[in-house]
């Protein structure tokens, strides 16, 4: 049975996460309807399990089918069947049957997007970033930020409904960048990390943003972390501004297929 890494994009608006649930719609059900029209029904596994409202440009899953199919003609069909759903597969590939799309992972990237000091509703973007009407201070999210880098118990920045068996996660990477934004400054978060912790990062983002306020001072998220409490963590952010953005590998599947995902992996 020939197993295939799927790459794909959605917008999360519209559905309560990627993981199947009874009753609602979810990005994971819609994939796996897609191929239902294909063949035998088959599960999907996925990289990451984003919650509600949360988008991806990287997501990837694997799966397992009863037909040897060409990865490009699979790209197509899926497609297919997916319209109007705002999911794109962007590329298939055949892959080996260890092939994990969650285990075999090494690093996952999620950015957040702030709109920050605009007044005006956000229209275009408005499921895509996070409106706050004052401006940020990112050299103070940053120096905030520095304290959280490295292997930590993560507990004051986890979901009470975190199933995760430890807190403890490594976290490699923060960058905190600015861009140009029409009526504002978009203050842009990205992490890296093997694994992330339910609503961790959303829970980072929320803290940090309170740092760039001026609410927070930046020792107050070292002494957050430090507190292992979830009452000490600052506001969690909402979903909207969350993107899983690529989930890396030992052997990249896509790196003939998607030019786009390689450079986005070198630079990152």
């Amino acid at each position: 049975m020939p197993r295939y890494a799927l790459l794909i994009e959605y917008d999360g608006a519209p559905f309560h996460g990627w993981q199947r649930q009874s009753g609602v719609a979810s990005v994971q059900a819609r994939i796996e309807t897609a191929l239902a029209a294909l063949g035998p029904p088959p599960r999907i596994f996925a990289a990451g399990r984003t919650d509600t409202g949360v988008h991806a440009t990287g997501q990837v899953a694997h799966v397992d089918l009863m037909r040897d199919w060409d990865p490009f003609r699979l790209t197509g069909a899926l497609n297919h069947h997916l319209r109007p759903e705002p999911i794109a597969i962007l590329a298939a590939a055949r892959v080996d049957p260890a092939f994990h799309a969650r285990f075999s992972a090494r690093r996952r990237t999620y950015v957040f997007r702030i709109a920050a000091g605009r007044r005006a509703p956000l229209v275009l973007d408005r499921d895509r970033l996070w409106r706050v009407g004052h401006p940020l201070d990112a050299d103070a999210m940053r120096a905030g930020a520095a304290a959280l880098i490295g292997r930590h118990d993560f507990t004051t920045f986890r979901s009470v409904m975190c199933q995760a068996d430890s807190p403890v996660r490594t976290l490699d990477r923060i960058e905190i960048t600015t861009h140009p934004l029409r009526g504002g400054q978009e203050v842009r978060l990205q992490f890296e990390a093997r694994s992330f912790l339910h609503n961790q990062v959303r829970s980072l983002v929320g803290t940090l943003e309170r740092v760039g306020a001026g609410a927070w001072t930046p020792a107050r998220v070292g002494a957050a972390l430090a507190a292992r409490e979830r009452s000490a963590c600052g506001p969690v952010s909402p979903p909207g501004g969350l993107t899983l953005t690529a989930v890396d590998y030992p052997t990249d599947p896509f790196a003939d297929h998607d030019p786009d995902r390689k450079r986005a992996l070198s630079l990152g």
